[in-house]
């Protein structure tokens, strides 16, 4: 970094402190050839993640989207709303721990659905059987039997 009166670029910290919204680090440094001091910020790079859908048209991560299924899958069961946003939460900490730019609708349903089956198998297989397609009774049934038989 700079100084922004006579360009040297090294400087000490005076002083750290957070912002008002926890989002960021105010630092107060001193020029270390001037003398002077000035204020900088830090803060996280936000990389916005972007979604492939199935017909290869890619919209930016909403956290809300899956919120809105959860809540659709869930509807009259016994889950939370704070269990439906804690699954959302992990997921889009797992993309963004996974530092990936791009991620495919699939490997999102996929991931939702692991975390249904373990909070409400009700719910799983809803969320399933919208997220899958299924074609006819069949298919249900046969996602019915992988989950009975995987417990």
């Amino acid at each position: 970094m700079k100084c922004p009166y006579c360009a040297y670029e090294e400087s000490k910290v005076v002083d750290s402190r957070s912002t008002d919204d926890d989002m960021a680090i105010r630092r107060r440094r001193e020029c270390l050839s001037c003398g002077k001091r000035y204020t900088t910020y830090e803060k996280i790079e936000d990389i916005p993640i972007l979604v492939i859908k199935k017909d290869s048209t890619r919209e930016y991560f909403d956290k809300n989207k899956i919120i809105t299924g959860l809540i659709k899958a869930c509807q009259k069961r016994p889950v939370s709303r704070k269990q439906m946003e804690t699954i959302a939460d992990e997921i889009e900490k797992k993309l963004s721990n996974q530092m990936i730019t791009e991620v495919k609708s699939e490997y999102i349903g996929e991931m939702i659905m692991e975390s249904l089956k373990s909070v409400d198998e009700v719910s799983y297989v809803r969320f399933a059987s919208v997220y899958r397609q299924f074609k006819d009774i069949n298919t249900f049934m046969e996602e019915i039997k992988n989950l009975m038989s995987n417990k």
